[in-house]
């Protein structure tokens, strides 16, 4: 009998991680769709730089309180109530939507008021006589409601998730995707400045997530009145672990907005380099390491409740062995074929070579932190489903300080001596400092006996070096060089480019399982 439960589990933690990463992938294609439109009608420059700084902002915001912070702390409390006090489950939601939509509110009215005092903060290279800073302190008044309503929507998606609902959360974001192509596609209409039409687009499409959540919410019997009430012992516990998940959860988040910081110092252009080359590498992020968490995060904090420690040590270990053997080919396609990504996705219309060859070198710097970036994701849930924000804190800070140090090397280097590529540093310091965070994580977890020793060092992750090796070798032979690619047309490169992508996966799945890694067992 507890064989078959344990694999019942197995299958539905496999199942419920397919439906996440499938739907987050077709999420991740509109969203390239998305950028290639905006690549294509807007290139990368001035204005370019002055919406992302404006949909950054909002968008660090929610990653840091809502996705991060909140939803880490919310989940494992949210179960325990499920599990222990379910006559409780709803005077909870009750209250945490209650208090969280008051604080929203406030903090979206202080957002819209001190636009511009925020632009100075987050993006002082834009100085009051550039184009670029009136015209993102405009569109940050447009953007920051989005906080209001995503958040909410996070929110709502933790309870799905934790009633093993995945499905509408994971697909949620692409309703973002549709309304920002169609507000490109309609700026072209605009007599004044068409990239307003995208700032529009970022709140129309906050609105649209938020209401689309409530019938689901009604259906499953959890819709209920929002009412303030911050002496709840479940608030209480939810605060309590928030407050310091806020700089445990959002490290790389935290990393990517001080790269934004200084990007401002530096040349037009460096803004919009690195959203692209982040962009490409949050597919394969979002596709194994967030889906993996989100589905292993309430499952691991039942286990907890549960006092199952050794399922709770399997599900954690294996996952991890999971991202580690899909997260390394991804770093090394994304390496050897930067050039060729952003050249087949974007370079058409006003984004030319130049850019090109700037956003691939912040694609590779980004490219080298992909399995810390992922890893992180999966080590952090072996944290807060034990309730534990604590600990990842002191290795946030760490992180961040790192990046900043780097950071401030690069921008004072620069502005005396300035170079091509500067931007691309600032994307390898937040690799480095990633990869310090996961160390520092995995040897804690490793010293409180919730890993098994041999997690990392064993065969797996060393075959999957050796596969990549050859991938490498094969596909290195195959490619053309990008000046022969930028000769086709369109379609020849997207042709080209999915032709590469299919060969390097073929042919790392086959050494693997010549080498003798059993893919099948691995992902029960």
């Amino acid at each position: 009998m507890i064989d078959q439960n344990k694999a019942n589990t197995r299958n539905s933690v496999v199942k419920s991680s397919f439906i996440v990463g499938g739907m987050t992938f077709i999420s991740r294609v509109s969203g390239f769709i998305r950028d290639i439109i905006f690549a294509n009608v807007f290139g990368a420059s001035s204005n370019t730089d002055a919406f992302f700084v404006a949909f950054k902002i909002p968008n660090f915001f929610r990653r840091l309180f809502a996705e991060g912070a909140f939803i880490q702390s919310f989940v494992p409390i949210l179960n325990e109530y499920k599990t222990i006090k379910p006559l409780e489950v709803k005077k909870l939601i009750s209250y945490i939507q209650g208090n969280l939509g008051l604080v929203l509110f406030f903090i979206t009215l202080l957002g819209i008021i001190f636009s511009e005092n925020i632009i100075n903060i987050f993006a002082p290279g834009f100085n009051e006589n550039d184009i670029r800073y009136s015209l993102a302190s405009d569109m940050l008044k447009i953007t920051f409601p989005y906080l209001f309503f995503i958040s909410l929507t996070a929110m709502y998606a933790g309870i799905f998730n934790t009633y093993d609902k995945f499905l509408l959360p994971s697909i949620t974001p692409v309703l973002l995707n549709i309304s920002l192509i169609t507000a490109t596609i309609y700026s072209a209409h605009l007599s004044y400045t068409p990239i307003m039409s995208l700032a529009y687009g970022v709140l129309i499409a906050g609105i649209i997530q938020y209401f689309i959540q409530l019938p689901f919410l009604y259906k499953m019997k959890l819709l209920v009145i929002p009412r303030i009430n911050f002496s709840f012992p479940g608030v209480n516990k939810v605060l309590t672990l928030m407050l310091p998940a806020i700089i445990g959860t959002a490290v790389v988040q935290i990393n990517l907005i001080v790269d934004s910081i200084v990007a401002s110092m530096l040349a037009p252009g460096s803004i919009s380099w690195l959203y692209y080359s982040d962009r490409l590498v949050e597919f394969p992020l979002g596709v194994f390491g967030i889906a993996i968490a989100t589905v292993i995060l309430p499952l691991l904090s039942a286990k907890y409740s549960s006092k199952d420690m050794i399922g709770f040590k399997d599900t954690l270990s294996n996952s991890l062995k999971v991202v580690l053997i899909f997260s390394l080919p991804a770093m090394f396609g994304l390496i050897l074929l930067s050039d060729h990504i952003i050249m087949s996705l974007f370079q058409y219309g006003s984004f030319t070579n130049d850019d090109t060859n700037m956003s691939s070198l912040s694609l590779v710097a980004y490219s080298l932190g992909l399995p810390a970036f992922i890893l992180m994701k999966v080590l952090l849930t072996g944290f807060f489903s034990r309730q534990n924000t604590k600990t990842p804190v002191k290795y946030g800070l760490i992180a961040v300080a790192f990046n900043i140090f780097m950071n401030t090397i690069v921008v004072l280097y620069y502005l005396s001596n300035p170079f091509d590529g500067a931007h691309a540093m600032l994307a390898l310091a937040t690799s480095l400092s990633a990869w310090i965070q996961v160390i520092l994580l995995y040897l804690r977890l490793k010293k409180e006996e919730v890993v098994y020793n041999s997690n990392i060092f064993n065969k797996e992750p060393f075959i999957s070096i050796i596969s990549c090796m050859i991938m490498l070798v094969i596909l290195g032979s195959i490619i053309i060089q990008p000046i022969e690619l930028a000769k086709n047309e369109y379609y020849i490169r997207g042709l080209l480019l999915g032709l590469y992508i299919i060969t390097g996966g073929l042919v790392y799945i086959i050494s693997m399982y010549i080498l003798g890694y059993k893919f099948k067992k691995s992902l029960l």
